[in-house]
């Protein structure tokens, strides 16, 4: 816990590890940025605010990255932990490479662009999704959401977008075996979109000058 509750720091060029007793560096932590570190370790940030975190990287061991924060932007780093980030609201991503199952539950305000993303369950029970340019491989992503946003976006997953609520997907790529099911209020705009089995059980579904290709 090597910053425990610190405020108003830069950390810059540093390396946070050690099995023994790695773990929550940040915590409790207000107006932090941190640029061009390293994390090999669990929790590393959780119930921060004003958080900011720039060209460094997370690594497969930094399990449950951000958890509980708010007010963070993130910018070219690398999440390849499990479950990065969780509980969190007003979170700003561009630019960054994740590779996290169980990505982004129950997140309130998240902006994503210029993202690559490869996940499962990416983005469960989460609301106010504002996505651009963003690649995502997976599974199961996008269950629950409510009130968002995807353009010029590229989704190669299973399962997306079930039990979505108030959801527009413009200009985008949409690759889904069961694409949509018990959707509610949601509208495809100039999309491409392919998979067997998609839209079933949709209520007040748009699709808006789209393209439907191998479904069956």
């Amino acid at each position: 816990r090597a910053l425990y509750g610190a405020r108003d720091i830069l950390v810059k060029d540093c390396a946070f590890d050690g099995p023994a007793d790695g773990e929550s560096a940040f915590k409790e932590s207000r107006d932090v940025a941190v640029d061009h570190c390293f994390f090999n370790l669990r929790y590393p940030f959780w119930h921060d605010t004003d958080l900011k975190i720039e060209n460094s990287e997370m690594t497969e061991l930094c399990r449950a990255a951000l958890w509980y924060s708010e007010n963070v932007e993130i910018s070219h780093t690398r999440l390849h932990g499990i479950k990065a980030l969780r509980e969190c609201a007003n979170i700003k991503m561009r630019g960054c490479d994740i590779l996290s199952p169980e990505f982004g539950w129950s997140v309130h305000g998240i902006s994503m662009e210029d993202c690559t993303a490869d996940s499962e369950y990416f983005m469960l029970r989460s609301d106010h999704l504002s996505f651009r340019n963003i690649r995502m491989k997976g599974k199961y992503s996008f269950q629950y959401i409510t009130d968002s946003v995807f353009e010029n976006c590229v989704f190669d997953t299973k399962d997306a977008f079930w039990h979505a609520r108030n959801i527009t997907v413009r200009n985008s790529t949409v690759k889904g075996e069961y694409l949509a099911w018990y959707s509610e209020n949601i509208t495809f705009e100039n999309c491409r979109i392919s998979g067997t089995q998609p839209l079933c059980y949709c209520k007040n579904l748009k699709l808006v000058n789209c393209e439907m290709i191998e479904t069956d």
